[in-house]
């Protein structure tokens, strides 16, 4: 099978390149804002929207204008892509997919993309690697490339640059090892898995939480736009640029883990943005417990879920294996022996204890459980055709609370 797989490294590139490179970054934001600009003026005056073939013819207009010759200076491919981001993200709002695309800001995920693997040659005994109009650019070769080169992606991050090659090649399919297993994820565990394992939480942003908000205290009392204020704020960046990739690192090795020794996993299909929703309410009917509930709502976003359940997804299938989701509600409230349902069958965030049949277990592991036989329903009845079991009732991720029930 074909195989789409991008590699990232970290730029070493000169005060020269870095000007460069920031200001290609800026042209595309720029090429991107008026874009969007000129389709919702457009919308005001009752006009179609602009397919991607009119922007660009746009785009030829504004190289050639006198008030914009400096867009010249930009490659071309680099320019056009960011219509097309802009072309697709008007069609992800359209399907519902995402909300309306907004203005994008300086300094805020700059980046430019090199579509034509033609332009684009690649030394990767020298580690380096040639863009049109950047020249040759040195990177820190972490690990081996493999396949072909498709595109390349510019990109700024923490005051540092990086480049993202994605790459096709054929690979064998793999026979995916073990068996079948449900995973509950939580806050007081991370994930707790159906065999009876489970991961311990990593909570990336709580260990560099005191370092942060000292940074931010110093950032608060300085002049705005002070060479001082620059350098408090690259500070911050850098923290929170600290906390990003401890979390991801985290969330690679938990996923290869799972996905290297599992044939098919079951996850729970948790929508976070309502789990995580604010407390505090309205001036007239204010909410309770805000306190209480920002702090939860911070360890739930510290976890990155959706994160791991998108590296889960496509992990499994390169291993040849699959990943089933599940809707989540019920899971920590239903018996995995005699099947009652019932709120006062949790008893605590971290016991489950049946008050039909008396049986006593982990909470989370009596989720992961149920998890798991959700997932064989749902494939039993995509198999038959027959459609799939309801699910009722709310289910809530776990908080804080220790292991066992007590």
């Amino acid at each position: 099978m074909q195989r789409l797989q991008a590699f990232k490294y970290e730029l070493m590139p000169n005060g020269e390149e870095v000007r460069k490179m920031r200001q290609f970054a800026g042209m595309a934001r720029f090429v991107f804002n008026r874009g969007l600009a000129l389709q919702k003026a457009r919308y005001e005056a009752g006009d179609k929207k602009l397919g991607y073939a009119a922007l660009c013819k746009e785009l030829t207009g504004w190289r050639n204008s006198t008030e914009t010759p400096w867009l010249k200076d930009a490659p071309i491919h680099p320019l056009q892509q960011s219509l097309k981001d802009l072309e697709r993200a008007y069609a992800n709002f359209f399907a519902k997919r995402a909300d309306f695309p907004r203005f994008k800001k300086k300094g805020q995920r700059d980046s430019f993309r090199y579509p034509d693997p033609k332009q684009i040659r690649l030394d990767q005994g020298n580690r380096r690697i040639f863009l049109p109009k950047l020249g040759w650019l040195r990177f820190r070769k972490s690990r081996e490339l493999l396949g072909t080169v498709k595109n390349v992606t510019v990109s700024q991050s923490g005051g540092r640059w990086f480049v993202s090659i994605q790459t096709e090649r054929e690979v064998d399919v793999p026979m995916p090892k073990g068996g079948a297993v449900g995973i509950d994820m939580g806050v007081a565990r991370f994930a707790t898995l159906s065999d009876g394992s489970d991961l311990a939480p990593f909570n990336s942003f709580k260990r560099h939480q005191t370092a942060l908000r000292k940074a931010q205290q110093s950032l608060s009392r300085k002049t705005k736009f002070s060479q001082n204020w620059k350098k408090a704020k690259a500070r911050i960046q850098k923290i929170q640029a600290r906390i990003a990739n401890a979390r991801r690192d985290y969330l690679h090795k938990a996923s290869a883990t799972i996905s290297q020794n599992h044939a098919l996993v079951v996850l729970e299909d948790l929508q976070v943005g309502n789990m995580s929703r604010s407390a505090r309410g309205s001036v007239e009917q204010p909410g309770q417990n805000v306190r209480a509930k920002s702090g939860l709502n911070r360890s739930i976003l510290d976890q990155g879920w959706y994160g791991f359940r998108r590296q889960l997804d496509y992990k499994l299938a390169w291993s040849g294996a699959h990943l089933v989701v599940v809707p989540p509600h019920n899971t920590s409230r239903t018996c995995p022996e005699c099947g009652h349902v019932a709120a006062a069958n949790r008893r605590s965030q971290a016991c489950f204890a049946c008050v039909e049949c008396g049986f006593e277990a982990n909470a989370d592991h009596v989720g992961a459980i149920n998890v798991l036989r959700a997932g064989h329903a749902r494939l039993a009845c995509e198999v038959s055709g027959a459609a799939r079991p309801p699910a009722a009732g709310t289910h809530r991720s776990d908080s804080a609370a220790a292991d066992g029930c007590r």
